[in-house]
């Protein structure tokens, strides 16, 4: 995925589906260096972790 497409993800108030390693994540925001977003999980866990967005796919 690329920054534009992380921005777009981000404003909008669709439900669009990104895996992270096979996993469902929500995006929380674009980090500064605009190469990297904090996730975490879909689901009870709150638990965030910061990913590249590179590695985030949109299903």
């Amino acid at each position: 995925m690329n920054e534009n497409r992380v921005k777009q993800i981000l404003s909008s108030s669709a439900d669009i589906e990104v895996k992270y390693n096979g996993v469902s994540v929500w995006i929380d925001q674009l980090n500064e260096d605009g190469q990297t977003a904090t996730v975490h999980l879909r689901g009870p866990l709150e638990e965030r972790s910061t990913v590249r967005i590179d590695e985030l796919i949109e299903e």
